[in-house]
């Protein structure tokens, strides 16, 4: 899957000016998280914390926590693999479509995974133990799955394991399980992102919340100095204050309504509902990887190839809505391709 991401301006030959191709929301003022930074650079002289006991403890209080049940990683993407490895050999679910690196790593690790539709419950297994992986909200979709249906699913298999990807909490207007709740249940991991929410990826930073047993398990797999100082350091300051870089929601929400209707009213691409800032769309006609090129190169706007997720075929792709100017200069770029594609055929 390392090639298969969004967010990858780099294989193309002009510069990108406006990017949908991942699921950050670019536009944040991180003025004060850089001049946080900025005054701390001369922690890259030492070696960090073998393990982020500090920045364990500080999430652990923001969150009512105890601190045996948070494990803070590279990214959620480490914390995937992790999990991956701790379980070693274990028969894994996956709900299609989502992130590809939860099969990746569940392969590399030796588990059987096989794939269900949302929100089909998994199949018993014997003789291994058994672990679910659930998007939450959904990436490639947004969708949501109702908390209600997520409780009863977790309690109705006790013995299973639930891995809770909740990236994209932060993005969605619907109930999700707080860390402070789904900790009481035995069988639920949940990770968070820092990288979405402040718009870092650079960075990687982000955490797994859990019982501490499990969360302890997984943390043995964990090698020393995972996550470097400056990553710690930016931690540090948004648990102390998580009101840095402010996104207005409702805004935010608001104008993914409007892109939707404007591509919407495109003749030849749909794009399907959703209960976040970034969606799919469907094209009627032709490759997703096509328009990507020539949107990249023609227009300097990047989107994400969906084609490559499970379930997904070659006409899907994915955005994620940006500021108003840029949203139109993408409708407009849409349209004119389309139109090109109408009169070629």
């Amino acid at each position: 899957m390392i090639n298969g991401h969004g967010d990858d301006a780099f294989r193309f030959g002009r510069p990108i000016r406006a990017n949908f191709s991942s699921n950050v929301y670019a536009h944040v003022d991180q003025e004060p998280l850089l001049a946080h930074l900025r005054s701390r650079l001369e922690v890259i002289r030492n070696y960090p914390e073998p393990e982020p006991y500090r920045l364990e403890k500080a999430l652990s209080a923001r969150l009512g926590i105890d601190p045996a049940s948070v494990c803070v990683t590279s990214g959620a993407t480490e914390a995937i693999y992790l999990i991956a490895q701790a379980f070693h050999g274990a028969h894994s679910t996956v709900f299609q479509p989502a992130f590809n690196e939860y099969a990746d790593a569940c392969r590399l690790h030796g588990h059987t995974v096989v794939s269900c539709v949302q929100p089909e419950c998994p199949a018993p297994v014997s003789g291994k133990q058994a672990l679910v992986w659930i998007c939450n909200p959904n990436n490639p979709t947004g969708g949501v799955i109702p908390k209600s249906e997520l409780k009863a699913l977790i309690s109705s298999h006790p013995e299973t394991v639930f891995v809770m990807d909740a990236s994209y909490g932060f993005f969605t207007r619907e109930a999700l399980l707080a860390p402070a709740e789904a900790v009481c249940y035995p069988n639920l991991i949940q990770l968070h992102s820092m990288t979405k929410r402040y718009a870092m990826p650079g960075l990687r930073l982000g955490y797994m919340t859990g019982p501490a047993a499990l969360i302890e398990r997984i943390r043995s797999c964990r090698m020393p100095w995972s996550v470097n100082a400056l990553a710690v350091e930016a931690g540090l300051f948004l648990t102390d204050h998580p009101d840095t870089a402010p996104i207005d929601r409702d805004a935010l929400f608001a104008e993914t309504d409007r892109l939707r209707t404007q591509i919407n009213a495109l003749p030849g691409v749909e794009a399907l509902p959703t209960q976040t800032h970034f969606f799919l769309c469907r094209l009627a006609a032709g490759r997703a990887a096509d328009l990507k090129h020539y949107l990249a190169e023609k227009q300097g706007i990047l989107i994400r190839d969906a084609s490559n997720f499970e379930g997904l075929d070659a006409r899907y792709f994915r955005i994620a809505t940006q500021t108003p100017v840029e949203n139109d200069a993408l409708v407009c770029a849409l349209g004119a391709w389309l139109q090109r594609e109408e009169v070629q055929r």
